[in-house]
């Protein structure tokens, strides 16, 4: 008798301890997983629901029309009105193939769906949502097209962005791919070893070169103890191991400003030991290098990983871009603004509104501070050199007749394949309107030569355009 009700006590234990798990593993999937589960862009039912949704479509900053829908039969057919030029901001929304970009990051806004709870779950199906909004973006079209223009043969990104609101203007990345033609070409693109499906713009990871070196600078503003001063020799030994400058140039006795003007790796090398990992790794943090910039797309995160066990040759190695640091252009860009906006990290801006089909507006991204970054005093100095820079040093091409532009150069060593060419920099330097990055995947040329020119036109384009 004991032993039949121990039997049982113990197969009722175990339907407890099964019953309970599978309690636990239902709500953990409530809890954890429904809201990716259900707005996975390969979920069919989320499919069937949205074919009975007009799309809301996706227009500039002056309201040009980018991406719409119509009706096509039963259903509504997307279209994209400029072929490659927003395949990496707009993205696509295809059921043989999911979604991406804006498509899918601003899904439920454009086909005007709630959150996902069973009571707007219902909601939904007794009052269906028939038409989807709109959303605003902050690009300007021209711009957009005139960046991609300037880049068009090469591989890299371009970001331009108001360096006072920190709205993107424009953001270009090639190889890209075109969105009419997208079935068509599905497979071609999957097997390009360019990656034309990478927004190197956003999760592009490259050295970043000397334009690291503005962020050097002002680890070295901030050490007053430190001597300004340093004799160049064209190069520079640290534990054993020899750092160039450029073509092995002597620079002499030079300033901080006359190092940064003339991209002197020898002074910010050996200056960068001299600050230390933790200063230049907390500057870094400030201007969202080892963070996650919050954006309208997703990042990939730059990184300078200063809490590792490094030498000091990593850490000269790290003061003048090379190394174990890696950047994306969105964040250069960011930094560039950062110093034309009094040392303040304001969020990026893609999309700037979401407009009910009545026409209302429903959603404004505001512009809002992010991180400190370095103080006014710094940020003003930082940005004079940047000035000198363009005017008689490694970035006289992106100068521009009658105004004052503030630049740093970038000549990055890839150990994959040739150097990338860098430039950031913004204008008016005294009323900074527009800032900009520019990288040259794989160049093989200097970032004064080729990088800097693009830079100036886009800032002349945007100065003359964009209201």
């Amino acid at each position: 008798m004991n032993k039949e009700l121990k039997r049982t006590l113990i197969v009722l234990a175990g339907m407890c301890i099964l019953f309970v798990s599978l309690v636990v593993y239902i709500s953990y999937f409530q809890v954890f997983k429904a809201e990716a589960i259900k707005n996975n862009s390969y979920n069919k039912r989320l499919w069937i629901n949205e074919e009975k949704i007009l799309r809301g479509s996706i227009i500039d900053r002056n309201g040009k029309i980018l991406a719409y829908s119509e009706k096509s039969g039963d259903t509504y057919k997307r279209f994209y009105n400029y072929g490659n030029l927003y395949s990496h901001i707009i993205g696509y929304s295809y059921r043989e193939y999911g979604k991406v970009g804006l498509e899918l990051e601003y899904n439920n806004t454009l086909l005007n769906i709630n959150e996902a709870t069973p009571f707007h779950e219902l909601k939904n199906i007794v009052i269906p949502n028939t038409e989807g909004n709109t959303l605003k973006l902050t690009i300007d079209h021209h711009l957009q097209e005139y960046s991609r223009n300037l880049l068009k043969g090469k591989k890299g990104a371009i970001v331009a962005m108001d360096p006072k609101t920190a709205e993107i203007y424009s953001m270009v990345s090639l190889p890209d791919f075109n969105l009419s033609n997208l079935k068509e070409e599905w497979n071609a693109i999957v097997e390009d070893e360019n990656s034309p499906f990478l927004n190197r713009a956003t999760s592009g990871l490259y050295a970043p070169g000397s334009t690291f070196k503005v962020l050097t600078a002002m680890g070295i503003l901030e050490d007053p103890e430190l001597n300004k001063q340093y004799e160049c020799k064209g190069s520079t030994t640290i534990d054993g191991y020899t750092l160039e400058d450029y073509g092995g140039k002597a620079h002499g006795n030079v300033n901080l400003e006359e190092a940064l003007v003339k991209s002197c790796n020898s002074y910010f090398a050996d200056k960068g030991v001299l600050v230390g990992k933790n200063k230049l790794g907390e500057i870094a943090d400030n201007f969202m290098i080892n963070k996650k910039i919050p954006f309208d797309l997703p990042t990939a995160k730059s990184t300078f990983p200063y809490k590792e066990s490094l030498g000091k040759t990593d850490i000269g190695a790290a003061s003048i871009g090379q190394g174990k640091v890696l950047v994306t252009p969105l964040n250069m860009a960011l930094i560039a603004s950062s110093i034309a906006n009094k040392g303040e990290v304001l969020q990026p801006i893609l999309v700037k509104e979401a407009i009910s089909p009545g026409g209302k507006v429903i959603k404004t991204n505001h512009t809002k501070k992010i991180s400190e970054g370095v103080d006014i005093f710094a940020a003003n100095e930082v940005k004079n050199m940047m000035v000198e820079v363009v005017r008689r040093g490694t970035g006289t091409n992106a100068g521009i007749k009658n105004i004052r532009v503030a630049g740093k150069t970038g000549t990055a060593e890839n150990p994959s394949g040739k150097s990338h060419a860098w430039f950031i920099g913004f204008a008016p330097a005294d009323d900074p309107q527009i800032a900009v990055a520019v990288v040259l995947e794989e160049d093989g040329t200097t970032g004064g030569k080729t990088a800097a020119p693009i830079a100036r036109n886009i800032m002349i384009e945007a100065l003359n355009t964009i209201k």
